[in-house]
């Protein structure tokens, strides 16, 4: 358990590793390439190392050489796999490295955690049989772990149920160009989550692949084609941009993330933009977004695009005068932990009035209190209400650690910001 040191923080630039989307994304597609990919700002982290030691598993060869991730392409030939894929409660890799293992020979076994085993993959899995696929779940549940025949996929035209997740949707395109016939996939709920989707067909665009696509319903994608090698940078991550533009909002200080602009195909980066509407002053810049806390007003807010940033915005909504409502993501139910009904709960304990309704968060801004805050072995409920500390005292985060999943320097780059 750490305490979070409150009082005056100062007016200071941060930086943030790299995109965890990204991150997973490019190591997947350059994993299937025609030869070697450097990637460099590439995230290591606990999920991160979990792709990478998967790909591993499946025949990849994986490493770090002066701070670059190094990735020897297979042209999309998968390794056999005797032993089951771990891949302990990182949705992102079980998602797409369901679809990978596909493209290998014989059996896979993917599992996780018992939170994994509770986390619904079966629309991707119906998705893949549909396509001559043999992919089911081991519990016969609908979750991991799962089990899946690899062989060649013929492709052709499949559909698509996204409204649990836009993963299931971006593990099918990831692999599509190793089709033989490719993929037309229309997409028959949803999908959520959409700047997800951009990141992925960016990564694609980048490796060389065309995708066809109308809007966010359909995508087309020619087989027999393959990733082109080659050297590759990942963007800082928008998402843990949050906490420090949510620590601005609430202690009043002027915090630039450098890296990230505007025009950043992820989602995450329109927090800015939330901010704005609360109150906050906003600078965009080439080299990084600058946000300077002002008097914070309550928001209703779709936060559908952005759904990794609900646990943060609720935070700042704690200190915000006013009711706020957050909507559209019923599907948060199903991460990490349940994180509507997590954040509710915490809030409560900070003398907050907050109700986790099915798809979003009511939460009436007042003048919150310490606490001790269980993270549900959730990063993002770790360094979400670690804001709160910086703005009242006797908030203490339990199991700290979990922040490992997605920002390992979490708890340095938070602390440098007390410094002058």
């Amino acid at each position: 358990m750490i305490e979070i040191r409150s009082g005056k923080i100062r007016d200071c630039s941060v930086t943030v590793p790299g995109s965890k989307s990204y991150t997973h994304r490019m190591l997947i597609a350059a994993a299937l390439s025609d030869g070697i990919c450097k990637i460099t700002n590439s995230l290591q982290s606990e999920d991160t190392i979990l792709t990478s030691n998967a790909l591993r598993q499946m025949g990849v060869t994986v490493y770090s050489e002066g701070g670059q991730l190094l990735v020897h392409g297979t042209g999309g030939a998968i390794g056999t796999c005797g032993e089951s894929v771990y891949l302990a409660n990182s949705g992102t890799s079980m998602r797409l490295l369901t679809s990978v293992a596909a493209l290998g020979k014989g059996i896979y076994r993917l599992t996780g955690t018992e939170r994994m085993s509770e986390r619904p993959i079966q629309d991707l899995l119906d998705a893949l049989n549909s396509i001559g696929v043999n992919a089911y779940s081991m519990s016969k549940n609908g979750c991991p772990p799962v089990e899946v025949e690899g062989g060649i996929i013929k492709g052709g035209k499949l559909s698509i149920n996204c409204g649990i997740s836009s993963q299931f949707l971006s593990s099918l395109l990831l692999i599509a160009p190793y089709t033989q016939k490719g993929l037309d996939i229309t997409v028959s709920e949803g999908p959520v989550s959409r700047p997800y989707l951009d990141m992925t067909v960016d990564v694609m665009s980048l490796l060389g692949i065309n995708v066809e696509r109308d809007g966010y319903k359909r995508f087309k994608i020619e087989g027999g084609r393959k990733y082109i090698s080659g050297d590759y940078m990942v963007e800082p991550d928008s998402s843990q941009a949050s906490y420090f533009w949510a620590a601005a909002a609430v202690t009043g200080a002027s915090i630039k993330v450098k890296g990230i602009n505007k025009f950043s195909r992820q989602g995450d980066v329109r927090f800015a933009r939330v901010l704005e509407s609360m109150g906050c002053k906003v600078v965009y810049e080439d080299d990084g977004i600058t946000v300077t806390g002002g008097a914070l007003a309550a928001v209703e807010a779709d936060m559908s695009d952005m759904p990794d940033i609900v646990p943060t915005l609720a935070v700042v909504a704690a200190f915000a005068k006013g009711v706020t409502r957050i909507t559209n993501v019923a599907h948060l139910k199903a991460k990490e932990s349940d994180r509507l009904g997590s954040v509710a709960n915490e809030l409560k304990k900070m003398g907050i009035d907050a109700v986790a309704t099915d798809s979003g968060l009511i939460i009436q801004g007042g003048v919150p209190c310490g606490a001790e805050i269980d993270t549900y072995n959730d990063h993002r409920i770790a360094m979400s209400f670690a804001v709160a500390g910086l703005n009242i005292p006797g908030v203490f985060i339990k199991d700290e650690k979990c922040v490992q999943k997605s920002f390992p320097e979490f708890w340095n780059v938070f602390g440098d910001m007390y410094k002058r």
